[in-house]
């Protein structure tokens, strides 16, 4: 998929990435290399690069969902992780119900119909580990009820799991009732009526990381086997110009939390966390240590 123009022996790499600040000033192209010309695929929400990523490796160079490449090397799929976090938040406020129809607890989630855009979506993957390992819900006797399929194909929903009925949207049934309560992703619907299930979700999340010192990471970047294998200077300039990119949005600004750490000791904690969370949730067979993600070239970066 690497093109080389023979002009100027750069290298022309097919890459995936969402509009962030920290991407901005690559977009623009004021981040030159003379080794990588970086070919931007125009896919918005970013997300829906990632099937065709890890089934088609349509590109050399991916944003991926952590869950999705957890998946995505559980099947063996050619794919090599790179430890340079595209998006990452804290999630106690992203289950939400509708207060008109009563107080919902936690205590009272088991039984109930909780939705969510996909079973493996990883702010799901996060909030079920949150709802699991601190609030003691049992998340089995959660009904779950979601509306895609699993970026990687090969993998099925667990029996727990039911398919919302075709044309069904999950903000309007969570507003209707259908649904006692949903997992909504980045941008949180405004309607005043969904109140967070966790109580005081600001107070919770600064608890939670006082406790473990981890930030929760959605958006990570994956490479082609094949282009790490074959080029690993270019995975090397593409992540210099990753980090490159967010120091020129000024990111993290001082005194605050960094939400796109780079090189795998800043991502190790948080990945450890979601790989123990995806093993409980039946999301992945096996559980891999965090070096397993990465190959000798993505694993020495940072």
């Amino acid at each position: 998929m690497t093109v080389a123009d023979p002009m100027t022996a750069q290298q022309t790499l097919r890459i995936a990435l969402g509009d962030y600040p920290h991407t901005a000033a690559l977009k623009r192209n004021e981040i030159r290399s003379d080794r990588v010309a970086l070919d931007f695929a125009g896919i918005t929400p970013v997300y829906k690069a990632f099937a065709e990523m890890v089934r088609k490796t349509a590109y050399d160079v991916s944003e991926m969902a952590v869950v999705t490449f957890l998946q995505a090397k559980s099947y063996g799929k050619p794919l090599v992780l790179m430890p340079c976090v595209m998006l990452g938040r804290f999630q106690h406020g992203t289950l939400l119900y509708n207060s008109e129809r009563g107080r919902l607890s936690l205590k009272d989630l088991e039984g109930r119909r909780v939705g969510v855009r996909s079973y493996t979506q990883t702010t799901g993957t996060w909030l079920r580990g949150h709802l699991q390992n601190d609030y003691g819900v049992d998340i089995y006797r959660v009904k779950w009820v979601n509306f895609e399929d699993a970026h990687i194909l090969e993998y099925r929903d667990p029996p727990f799991v039911e398919r919302a009925a075709d044309g069904k949207v999950l903000l309007k049934m969570v507003q209707d009732g259908e649904l006692d309560a949903g997992i909504f992703g980045a941008e949180l619907p405004t309607d005043p009526r969904l109140k967070s299930v966790i109580e005081d979700p600001e107070a919770e999340t600064r608890r939670w990381r006082a406790e473990h010192g981890v930030v929760p990471l959605n958006h990570m970047v994956c490479v082609t086997q094949s282009l790490s294998r074959a080029k690993p200077e270019l995975v090397r300039e593409v992540y210099r110009m990753l980090k490159q990119s967010k120091q020129a949005a000024g990111l993290p600004k001082p005194g605050e939390i960094d939400f796109h750490p780079f090189g795998v000791e800043a991502c190790r904690p948080a990945l450890r966390m979601i790989i123990d969370y995806a093993v409980q949730q039946k999301l992945i067979p096996r559980p891999f240590t965090v070096d397993e993600l990465f190959d000798d070239t993505t694993r020495a970066l940072g």
